[in-house]
């Protein structure tokens, strides 16, 4: 069974020792005192020791000053009365004011139904005050607590830019309880757990109140950073390559060739992986996460080959979880870093009907109208759409074995000339290796491989990281006109 914690036990594990202010204020108006709900006021006030089913206030967490709103699930099981909105109104609203990073620890099971309707639409007033946190580039971290159902699930509750939940947690918009009321059966197990949530990509991670503090400061250590100054490190420099294009491609579909996890594992602190759309998917070939390449934070979005690799090829989930990181570095200005890495995009009737071609195009249009500064690495394979699909960037860097090419060469042999067999003729004539994408302005610098990225997979992957980093010092959004210049 995980451990449960009221509101004071979590915010004493969790921020730093002596630094935590308050922000409460004794609850204005309400019931009569000796009306059945003025009695049961009292009651919860004895009980768990507080004044109202939320804590707010400041502290420290590893150093860095934030804001909270911690539910208190004694007090009237969390339930969100007229008093309960204002106060986290209150707070919300002062952490935009004195731009602090906000955490949200809801456990709640809704609206207070002693309230009625009128403690019902505090949720879109309570949603409100976020957004304009979210509006004005602030981080915003939700830890889902045991349970968390209805109007909270349904409005700050899900709204984090990085949510997290307690394991074992039970989490869902009807409560079963409620459902078992109303429909004379009980909900499906397995269902409204923090776990299963996770893995339909509802949710970031689930994280155990003890790790918490770690997980949410890693995660604030990006986005709460500040691109590097441009005169921090220079793009690298290097050789095209002088092989044909078809060793590169053999070169690249190694097995042992490092891909995305590696360069986060070799080249990058604070790495904090997001998982899936937010919205139920997830895509195992797309990876996002946040993350810092020396003094650069980012949010980056990458192909994972591995996983595309062994039976997870990108689909139009994966572009939608894409797009989720887009929006994220827009959000809170973060320069946005894509990793193109791909055999090819999902050929299935379902990708057909998910819309995968339509999610390409949108991936390009958002990333090409991105407002944050944009940097793409071509790691290895670079095929088709799905390739495409990241490419529009500021700063494009290439590994020398990268290539980029609209079909894989035996398709476009097929194409051409009826037969897969002469993909290196096909592959050579394209223009898809590093030296071609250098010369035609496609790619802006080269990332070295000595001679072989497979050969010396952890070298090569902090000099991609030096890369990054040096790409993205001092980089500014070019906006959509600089963005397609290059292809002309």
């Amino acid at each position: 069974m995980a451990e449960r914690v009221g509101a004071r036990e979590l915010l004493r594990r969790v921020l730093d020792e002596g630094g935590r202010a308050s922000w409460d204020t004794p609850p204005r108006g309400g019931p009569a005192p000796d009306s059945a709900y003025g009695r049961e006021l009292a009651a919860a006030g004895e009980r768990s020791g507080c004044d109202e089913a939320v804590l707010t206030g400041e502290g420290l967490l590893r150093g860095r000053r934030v804001a909270f709103v911690v539910s208190e699930f004694g007090f009237l099981a969390g339930s969100i009365g007229l008093a309960t909105a204002d106060r986290i109104v209150a707070a919300v609203e002062r952490a935009t004011a004195e731009r602090l990073p906000l955490l949200a620890a809801p456990a709640s099971g809704g609206t207070r139904m002693q309230e009625g309707t009128a403690a019902f639409v505090q949720m879109a007033r309570i949603t409100a005050a976020v957004t304009a946190h979210r509006a004005a580039g602030l981080p915003y971290l939700v830890y889902l607590r045991h349970p968390t159902t209805g109007g909270v699930f349904a409005s700050w509750g899900s709204l984090g830019h990085v949510t997290a939940a307690e394991p074992g947690a039970l989490i869902g918009f009807l409560g079963p309880r409620v459902y078992a009321g109303l429909y004379g059966e009980p909900f499906p197990p397995g269902v409204q757990v923090a776990e299963n949530l996770a893995a339909k990509g509802l949710l970031d991670a689930v994280v155990g109140i003890d790790d918490l503090a770690e997980v949410a400061s890693r995660a604030l250590n990006v986005l709460c950073g500040k691109p590097p100054p441009a005169t921090a490190a220079r793009l690298p420099a290097g050789t095209p390559a002088s092989g044909t294009a078809w060793e590169s491609i053999e070169r690249s579909r190694r097995a042992d060739r490092p891909g995305v996890r590696d360069l986060l594992r070799h080249g990058a602190s604070d790495v904090t992986l997001l998982s899936g759309t937010g919205q139920g998917e997830a895509d195992p070939g797309l990876m996002l996460a946040l993350a810092r390449f020396g003094a650069a934070p980012c949010v980056l979005v990458g192909q994972d080959r591995h996983s595309q690799r062994t039976g997870h090829p990108l689909g139009p989930a994966g572009l939608r979880v894409a797009r989720r990181g887009m929006r994220l570095a827009a959000q809170l200005g973060l320069p946005l870093v894509t990793v193109v890495d791909t055999p090819g995009a999902v050929l299935s009737a379902e990708a057909e009907e998910g819309g995968l071609a339509g999610e390409i195009a949108r991936c390009l249009a958002d990333l090409i109208t991105l407002p944050a500064p944009t940097l793409c690495l071509l790691l290895g394979e670079g095929t088709g759409g799905a390739a495409l699909a990241l490419l529009p960037a500021d700063r494009v860097l290439v590994a020398r074995h990268a290539w980029l090419s609209p079909l894989p060469p035996e398709g476009a042999s097929v194409i051409v000339h009826r037969v897969p067999s002469r993909a290196d003729e096909m592959a050579a004539s394209q223009g898809v290796r590093s030296a071609d994408l250098l010369r035609d302005g496609v790619a802006d610098a080269l990332v070295d491989e000595r001679p072989d990225a497979a050969d010396e997979p952890e070298e090569f992957c902090r000099r991609a990281a030096a890369a990054i980093e040096a790409g993205l010092s001092g980089l500014a959004p070019g906006g959509p006109a600089a963005r397609q210049a290059r292809y002309r």
